[in-house]
């Protein structure tokens, strides 16, 4: 009898490995690429000859590729049915990418004057929060996935210049980012509190634009051109791996 009573502890606790509340710390990097774009307008009022427009649009179409170094910390809960996982985690995390993108072309119209387009764009921090769903198998080992709700920082810095008639136009913004985080990973049992995991996520955080109709041409005096309306928009996809260790109550 009493054989058998420690033969149904040892399975019962074999049979909750992962369960339980967790706290955590991770690090790993970020891949991101933010695509960025700068538009104008056509206008019979305004600065542009009509060619200018697509011409301009097409240098404004930057890819900033920038990665970085990731850390921070996070907790979660764990519910574990036989080998069947499912739990909700949180984290935050620093997340440092900065990169710009500079591009140039001759006006269509006249030549051999120019314009230069420089979109800017970083993110400092990264938060999600997550279900995670995992199987469990030898007893210690976790494979799981996850999909959730992710949120950023996003800023952003354009400036349009040329050396036609010494025109300037600017724009910038920075905002929170609503997004989802999409992944999985694996993780395993070092000891009854302490496990390492290896992970995977990809976010993506959509789009934020912001317009501009401060475009100015021209010295003593100069003269500005409103209805030239340019736009400034970036959206952000991030691909992170990072490793973490886990401590359960």
């Amino acid at each position: 009898m009493f054989v058998f009573a420690l033969c149904f502890a040892a399975s019962a606790n074999a049979q909750n490995e992962f369960n339980g509340f967790y706290v955590g710390g991770n690090a790993g990097g970020a891949f991101s690429r933010f695509n960025a774009h700068l538009t104008t307008v056509f206008s019979p009022t305004g600065y542009f000859a009509s060619t200018s427009v697509p011409a301009i649009a097409t240098v404004g179409d930057q890819k900033i590729e920038p990665n970085g170094f990731t850390a921070g910390g996070g907790l979660g809960y764990a519910h574990q049915w036989d080998d069947f996982v499912f739990g909700l985690e949180g984290d935050f995390n620093y997340m440092g990418l900065s990169g710009s993108k500079t591009g140039s072309a001759t006006y269509p119209c006249c030549a051999p004057t120019a314009f230069t387009i420089t979109q800017t764009a970083k993110t400092k921090w990264l938060f999600t929060v997550r279900p995670r769903v995992g199987w469990v198998f030898a007893h210690k080992w976790m494979l799981y996935e996850t999909v959730g709700a992710a949120f950023t920082n996003v800023k952003y810095t354009g400036l349009f210049t040329d050396t036609f008639a010494t025109a300037h136009e600017n724009a910038s913004f920075e905002e929170t980012r609503p997004g989802y985080a999409v992944g999985g990973g694996i993780e395993v049992r070092m000891s009854r509190h302490v496990s390492v995991k290896g992970e995977y996520l990809y976010m993506g955080f959509g789009e934020a634009s912001v317009p501009s109709s401060n475009l100015t041409a021209f010295t003593a005096p100069t003269i500005a051109f409103p209805s030239n309306v340019f736009t400034h928009a970036l959206d952000l996809n991030v691909h992170v791996a990072r490793g973490g260790v886990n401590f359960r109550f």
